[in-house]
């Protein structure tokens, strides 16, 4: 069983790297986003694994490494750099920008939403009422419709394209 471990650790650290490193800088440049997020996130996940075996193999050669300046100072400035990125930069809005658009609208009151679907709030108000949702009127946002309906956001922006796209 060492055998194997001692034989695959480093191979495997190789390919999954280079894989993390694809879709790292895919990710980066926003290239293929829903093709590489997963990939990225679940395979760097992986990745641990062969990283822990390679380092239980080289043991000795790992605390060689703690006993001299350059591991240390290699330590501290990889920490130094990504604090910046674990600051709160005051932005609220995460992921995608076509995410926080879809949140606007979901945010947004019935009354204001169906100019962009030509039509009028009272006309989609009866729409969404139709489709389902549970609605006072066209002053009631899309995600009130959600929770008063007891439904998703997924299922409200559905009954919202079903009532106003033909």
């Amino acid at each position: 069983m060492n055998d194997l471990f001692n034989r695959y650790a480093t191979p495997f650290i190789t390919g999954l790297f280079l894989v993390s490193l694809i879709s790292g800088v895919a990710l980066f440049f926003h290239v293929g986003q829903s093709t590489f997020h997963s990939m990225h996130e679940i395979l760097s996940m992986v990745l641990i694994v062969p990283f822990v075996l390679h380092v239980w193999k080289n043991w000795r050669s790992v605390t060689n490494y703690i006993k001299r300046a350059p591991m240390w100072i290699a330590l501290v400035v990889s920490l130094l750099i990504s604090i910046p990125f674990a600051i709160p930069s005051g932005e609220t809005r995460s992921g995608p920008p076509q995410f926080a658009l879809a949140m606007a609208v979901m945010n947004a009151k019935i009354a204001d939403v169906a100019p962009v679907f030509g039509t009028d709030g009272a006309t989609l108000a009866g729409k969404l009422a139709e489709a389902g949702l549970t609605v006072s009127g066209p002053e009631d946002t899309l995600a009130a419709l959600g929770q008063a309906s007891g439904k998703s956001t997924e299922a409200v922006a559905a009954a919202l394209l079903a009532a106003t796209v033909k």
